[in-house]
């Protein structure tokens, strides 16, 4: 296919023409997605480097695994799990020997007020505990269900829905505060 047809293709059938040995298919779905797939892994990781390392692996092994994809669901929502996985790795593979990095946010007296309050709500995602954190971006954030998220997390919907609870009862009180 030249690349405007394979730009208007939908998903399906970027995959399909990958699997058809279309140099070009994987590279539109790249670029489809990048932009939403670092946005996730910098969100799970909260690191620009491994976001970056977690984009460039997902989407490498996403490459490689395109022919297991069966399509049961849409490919943005399995390439979502495959980026998530991918951050939630180097996660675990840093937190034996490194303690999280302190981050020098902007001064929230900024004039802008929306500014102000996406700075406030990332502070206080901060200080939530880790799997309250990853349950409250994955539902409330990246909009994906409590079913979705339970799966992409590897615990049990319930463990997700009372994450989520405390998750937001915590960022109430915290942001009240401010």
């Amino acid at each position: 296919m030249n690349g405007s047809v394979l730009r208007d293709s939908t998903d399906e059938e970027l995959v399909q023409a990958h699997r058809e040995g279309d140099p070009d298919a994987f590279g539109v779905l790249f670029e489809r997605y990048k932009d939403r797939m670092w946005s996730v892994a910098l969100r799970t990781t909260r690191d620009p480097e491994l976001a970056a390392d977690a984009v460039q692996e997902g989407f490498l092994a996403a490459f490689r695994r395109l022919e297991s994809f069966r399509g049961d669901a849409k490919f943005s929502t399995w390439l979502h799990r495959v980026v998530v996985n991918s951050a939630l790795d180097r996660l675990r593979r840093l937190k034996p020997t490194q303690e999280w990095p302190e981050y020098d946010i902007a001064d929230t007296r900024d004039a802008h007020a929306q500014t102000d309050v996406r700075l406030d709500v990332r502070q206080a995602l901060a200080q939530l505990p880790e799997g309250q954190r990853l349950c409250l971006v994955l539902v409330d954030m990246e909009g994906l269900s409590v079913a979705e998220a339970a799966t992409h997390l590897g615990v049990a919907e319930g463990t997700v829905k009372s994450r989520c609870a405390r998750g937001r009862t915590a960022l109430a009180g915290m942001l009240a505060d401010r």
